[in-house]
């Protein structure tokens, strides 16, 4: 099961970045542990800038806008 957190404030894109990570892990079938990150010094402490911010594993894997859905099926194989 991977761990996936979303860093961000809670803006549209972090909440669309949100639903577009459970929609993929849903259809596809992957168990994934999915965590909103909206406390400023935890996003700092990945060093992400630019929300949101999608971290894997403890691994920071984007940063700054919605990813794409190709992005989050490789994210997640």
């Amino acid at each position: 099961m991977k761990d996936v957190k979303v860093l961000g404030p809670g803006c549209a894109n972090c909440k669309n970045t949100m639903a577009l990570i459970g929609r993929v892990a849903q259809e596809k079938s992957i168990p994934i542990k999915l965590e909103k990150v909206e406390e400023l010094r935890e996003i700092m402490s990945y060093g992400v800038m630019s929300t949101p911010g999608v971290v894997i594993d403890g691994k920071v894997v984007h940063a700054g806008g919605v990813p794409s859905r190709e992005k989050v099926e490789g994210w997640l194989a």
